[in-house]
């Protein structure tokens, strides 16, 4: 398989499962994708572009969380909350039930951030992480 299409697979598909390294690697490309547009964005293009940039970053998005939410055995529809709480305190949580987002997203980052993928296949698929035998 070409890389590119790797790439599209990451992005654009929310099949199968997804390790780690690689869901870190994908979620800080969508963040600094998100922070670079609001600094470049100006009101104007900001009001013309966003229609664009932004569901586009929400749907590469939840394929990214989706897979790996597979990887934990648990359903994709959980990006949804994740992508619901994260928007909710985009750039910066302002209100008082911003503090239960701000919940989802720490309970997100250390289910798909900091712990590993289920041993073995699922079903999601098999593990991404291919066991090497000796």
């Amino acid at each position: 398989m070409s890389e590119r299409s790797e790439w599209a697979e990451l992005f654009l598909s929310s099949n199968g499962r997804l390790a780690r390294t690689p869901f870190l690697v994908a979620a800080a490309i969508l963040l600094g994708v998100a922070v670079l547009y609001e600094a470049i964005a100006g009101y104007t293009l900001h009001w013309l572009t966003g229609w664009v940039v932004y569901p586009a970053l929400l749907f590469s998005g939840a394929c990214v969380l989706s897979k790996r939410l597979h990887d934990r055995g648990r359903s994709g529809w959980w990006a949804l909350l994740i992508l619901v709480a994260f928007i909710a305190v985009w750039p910066q949580p302002e209100h008082f039930l911003d503090f239960m987002f701000c919940l989802v997203i720490a309970w997100a980052v250390v289910e798909l951030g900091v712990m590993g993928g289920e041993q073995g296949a699922n079903r999601y698929g098999p593990n991404p992480l291919k066991t090497i035998s000796i």
